[in-house]
C-alpha cells in the first residue's frame, strides 16, 4: 500500500513537470512577439483605423477557433468584426464580404488550402490582407498586404504536432491588435458597457440611479424621534439607515455605525438621545438621472453603502450599495 501511495505521488510530481514546462514553453512563445512586431503591426492598425469597413476574420481549424474569439474581441472593443469559415467562405459566404472591409487570415504554416484559396477573391474584390503567420516567407504572407509574425521556437506538444505554443501567439497578437485599435478609438467604459448590457458593468453604466432606488416604505423618523423608534426603523427597514426629515425635507442619515457609536458614547443615557442627537446632517446624495456606477465611485470613495437622491431640494428616494451591484 506504501508503495502504491509512492507512486502515485511520483506521478502527481510529474504531471506537474509537464504542466509547467507547457506554460513555460508558451510563456517564451509570447515574450518573444516582443521582438517580432514591428512597423507592420502599425501599419495594419493605421489600415483598421481608417477602413469604413468591417475586420472580417479567417482561420481553418485550430486557427478558425483563434479566429473567432479575436474576431469577437474586436467586435466588444469598438472594431466592428466578425469570422467567416475559409470552407463556407468559398461556397457563398465571401457575398459577405465588401471591398471596404478587411480581412484578417490566420495560418500557422501559411499554406492552409482553404485560406489560400480565397486570395484570388480578396485581390480581386479590392480588400487589405493582413497575414498572421508563423512563416514570413509562406504564400499567405507574400500576398498580404501586412503580415503580423507569429513564429515560435517550438510548440509545446512533445510530438510537435498539436497546435499550442503558436495557437497561443496568435491570440496574443490578436489581443494585442485589438487593445491597440481600442486605445486608438478612444473606446470608453461606457462604450464597452453598450456592447454588454447584460453584464454588472453594463448594467451599472447604464442603469440609471432612479431605475432602482426605493421610494416606497422608507425608513423615515422625524428629528425628535427617540432611540427606540430609530433602532426599530433601521431594523425593520433592512437597508442598514433611517433618514431624519421634516416633512420633506432631508435633516440627516442616520446609519449602523452613527447607532454604534451613539451607543459606546451614551451607554447609561442612550434611550434618552433623539434622533436629531444621533444623525449625521447633511449626507452624501445623488441625483435619480446619475449612473449606478456614478453611485457605486461615489459609495466607495466616502466608505458608505447608501446614498439620498434629492430632486429640487427634496428626498425622493434611497439606494443602497447592493442595488448597483447585483
Amino acid at each position: 500500500m506504501q508503495v502504491v501511495r509512492q507512486n502515485e505521488g511520483a506521478s502527481k510530481v510529474s504531471h506537474l513537470d509537464r504542466a509547467r514546462r507547457v506554460l513555460q514553453i508558451e510563456a517564451a512563445a509570447i515574450s518573444a512577439l516582443v521582438e517580432q512586431v514591428d512597423a507592420e503591426f502599425s501599419n495594419a492598425v493605421e489600415a483598421i483605423l481608417a477602413s469604413p469597413g468591417r475586420v472580417i476574420v479567417c482561420g481553418m481549424g485550430k486557427s478558425g477557433l483563434i479566429g473567432n474569439k479575436i474576431a469577437a474581441t474586436l467586435a466588444s472593443t469598438g472594431t466592428p468584426s466578425f469570422s467567416v469559415h475559409p470552407g463556407e467562405a468559398s461556397h457563398g459566404d465571401l457575398g459577405m464580404v465588401r471591398p471596404e472591409d478587411i480581412f484578417l487570415a490566420l495560418s500557422n504554416s501559411g499554406e492552409t488550402e482553404e485560406v489560400i484559396r480565397l486570395i484570388p477573391f480578396l485581390e480581386d474584390n479590392g480588400n487589405q490582407l493582413i497575414a498572421i503567420t508563423g512563416q514570413p516567407d509562406s504564400t499567405l504572407a507574400r500576398h498580404a498586404d501586412f503580415h503580423l509574425n507569429a513564429a515560435v521556437p517550438r510548440e509545446a506538444c512533445p510530438l510537435q504536432l498539436a497546435p499550442t505554443a503558436s495557437t497561443t501567439a496568435s491570440l496574443a497578437l490578436g489581443d494585442a491588435l485589438a487593445i491597440v485599435l481600442m486605445e486608438a478609438r478612444g473606446f470608453r467604459p461606457e462604450h464597452f458597457a453598450r456592447f454588454h448590457p447584460s453584464g454588472s458593468l453594463g448594467r451599472r453604466l447604464l442603469t440609471r440611479v432612479g431605475h432602482v432606488m426605493h421610494t416606497r416604505n422608507l425608513p423615515l423618523v422625524n428629528p425628535d424621534d427617540p432611540a427606540s423608534r430609530v433602532v426599530q426603523t433601521i431594523s425593520a427597514g433592512r437597508m442598514g439607515v433611517a433618514l431624519v426629515c421634516r416633512g420633506e425635507e432631508l435633516a440627516g442619515i442616520i446609519t449602523d455605525g452613527d447607532l454604534r457609536r451613539a451607543i459606546e458614547r451614551h451607554r447609561r443615557d442612550f434611550s434618552e438621545l433623539r434622533a436629531s442627537e444621533m444623525m449625521t446632517a447633511n449626507p452624501k446624495c445623488i441625483d435619480r438621472e446619475a449612473r449606478l456606477q456614478d453611485a457605486v465611485d461615489l459609495m466607495t470613495e466616502h466608505s458608505i453603502t447608501s446614498l439620498v437622491i434629492v430632486e429640487n431640494h427634496r428626498m425622493i428616494g434611497l439606494v443602497h450599495l447592493f442595488d448597483c451591484t447585483v
